[in-house]
Order: C-alpha cells, then sequence, then structure tokens
C-alpha cells in the first residue's frame, strides 16, 4: 500500500513539474499602462454607463423583489 501510493504522489509530481511555465515572452512589460489603456476604451466606448444602469435597475429590482 505504501508503494502505491509513494508512486501515485511520484506521478504527480512529475505532472506538476511538467506543467509549470518556467518562462514566459512579455512583449509589452507596462501592466498599468496597460491597465489605463483598458479603462480609457471602457470610458470612451460607453460600457461604463451600461454598467452604472445595471447596477442601478439590479438595486431597484432587487428592493423590489426581497421581503421585509
Amino acid at each position: 500500500m505504501e508503494l502505491c501510493s509513494a508512486l501515485v504522489y511520484s506521478q504527480i509530481w512529475h505532472f506538476l513539474l511538467d506543467s509549470w511555465v518556467v518562462a514566459q515572452n512579455v512583449t509589452d512589460p507596462d501592466v498599468l499602462g496597460q491597465m489605463h489603456k483598458a479603462f480609457t476604451n471602457f470610458v470612451q466606448s460607453g460600457q461604463i454607463w451600461a454598467l452604472l444602469i445595471g447596477l442601478a435597475i439590479g438595486y431597484f429590482i432587487r428592493n423590489i423583489t426581497s421581503y421585509g
């Protein structure tokens, strides 16, 4: 029984080692710049208004349908 569990742990360990990402090719390391660009696009495309309207409608529906 102990040999069987040792083999299982050995296989799991090899699987974890094989599935790790050791190196990546990063083309643009400016994470804050990417976040700023994404947020600017979010605002300029009007999606922020859809988010705010959806939150308001959801809040009102929650209050209407709640008991008490």
